[in-house]
């Protein structure tokens, strides 16, 4: 079987390259990117920033204490996005098969392309043109799978590249600390570190049944990881553009309160879906179907987000500008759309640490006990919100009170 030629490409410091492409006096300086008040986050920072201590998601009181004369901004996601997007069409006209896996990261495949043309240097080629084209810094890693590839990317940054052949992936890994496998967060990490494990080479040499003793499943993923074993494959970039959600009732209403405690239950749900699938939406719409069967929408474009205090309030203003008086209602209906891959911190510009701790929290009671386990006191009338997972593939399921 011929060897895979797999690449990952990541945009360095993103949002920071970003702002420093508008003002250049921005240029080798410490950058914050995030909430500007004491309690807002870090979404972004420079390399300079890190020489101090500080990394994304760290509270942004304590980032200015570490280094009290960097430059906080509160960021542009909408000039994010745009960016993004440019970079993606440039790979996509140059490549057969990419993935894209975040605003700022892609796995592209280009086995096969040796025969033809030499897949390192169709690499370089194309992260030359991303460079010149857009002004914004990339690194690439080079390898046989996903898992080596990306890890390869890490130790190129800044603004770099490298290659692992194939053979070497094992004595590429081996000195590197386990926090650089792929899905080893900070708990698993402590957790290695109590096994007396810090190198990656320790785990390639620990047998896999005791690695499947102490983590469980996720023990034989890491160790596979550790010894370049990855098989995942690039899977085209055709994501689910929109989740949504309507609400039929059996009879019509003009009660004001209950339709809007109705489309609150909506909107969080669809949130949680969207935070649970690390997807954000940049596209809001309200559905409203009257008695006499006329429909009409009403959509908002939006800073990517899947935040509950940002997409609650749209849907509840896009409603009340929808809304006539003068008819009952028969079907409310709720559609995010525009969906990208992205964690929640791609929108941390205006949120607090209380803030999303408090979404952090929900979210992992909702995947434990259910999606309607904790929700607005607005929405708890609301009892047929749709319980399942869009990002599954599987078909939603067809509520007992809703018509067919």
């Amino acid at each position: 079987m011929e060897a895979r030629s797999i690449v990952h490409m990541d945009l360095d410091t993103f949002f920071v390259s970003c702002e420093r492409l508008l003002d250049s006096r921005l240029n080798d300086k410490p950058i914050l990117i995030g909430g500007l008040s004491d309690r807002g986050v870090v979404a972004s920072c420079s390399y300079e920033a890190r020489e101090f201590g500080i990394h994304s998601a760290m509270p942004m009181k304590l980032a200015r204490q570490l280094c009290p004369e960097a430059i906080v901004i509160k960021g542009n996601s909408g000039n994010y996005t745009a960016k993004s997007k440019e970079v993606t069409e440039i790979i996509e006209e140059r490549v057969p098969l990419y993935e894209k896996t975040s605003i700022d990261e892609f796995y592209i495949d280009l086995s096969g392309t040796d025969r033809f043309f030499g897949s390192f240097k169709m690499a370089t080629e194309l992260r030359k043109k991303i460079m010149k084209e857009t002004g914004l810094p990339i690194s690439f890693g080079l390898s046989v799978n996903k898992t080596v590839s990306k890890i390869a990317t890490g130790e190129a940054k800044p603004n770099n590249q490298m290659k692992v052949d194939r053979g070497l992936e094992k004595p590429f890994l081996a000195p590197l600390d386990v926090s650089k496998i792929p899905m080893v967060g900070e708990q698993t990490s402590l957790a290695l570190r109590d096994l007396g494990v810090r190198k990656i080479k320790t785990v390639q040499d620990m047998p896999l049944k005791m690695m499947e003793k102490a983590f469980g499943k996720n023990g034989i993923t890491i160790w596979k990881k550790a010894n370049g074993i990855d098989n995942s494959p690039v899977v085209p970039y055709t994501e689910r553009k929109s989740i949504s959600t309507e609400r039929t009732f059996d009879q019509d209403t003009i009660d004001v309160i209950k339709l809007k405690g109705i489309l609150l239950a909506m909107a969080e749900n669809l949130a949680f879906q969207l935070r649970r699938g690390e997807k954000l939406t940049a596209c809001v719409t309200v559905k409203v179907r009257y008695t006499d069967f006329s429909t009409y929408t009403l959509q908002a474009h939006i800073p990517y987000t899947a935040a509950d205090h940002v997409l609650i309030p749209k849907v509840l203003e896009l409603f009340d500008k929808l809304y006539s008086k003068r008819l009952l209602v028969r079907l409310v209906g709720v559609r995010f759309s525009h969906l990208v891959n992205g964690g929640h911190q791609i929108d941390l510009f205006d949120d607090t640490e209380e803030r999303i701790n408090l979404y952090q929290a929900m979210d992992t009671i909702r995947d434990r006990f259910g999606d309607r386990v904790i929700m607005c006191a607005a929405g708890m009338e609301a009892k047929t919100i749709s319980r399942f997972n869009p990002f599954t593939g599987e078909p939603p399921p067809l509520l007992a009170n809703r018509r067919r």
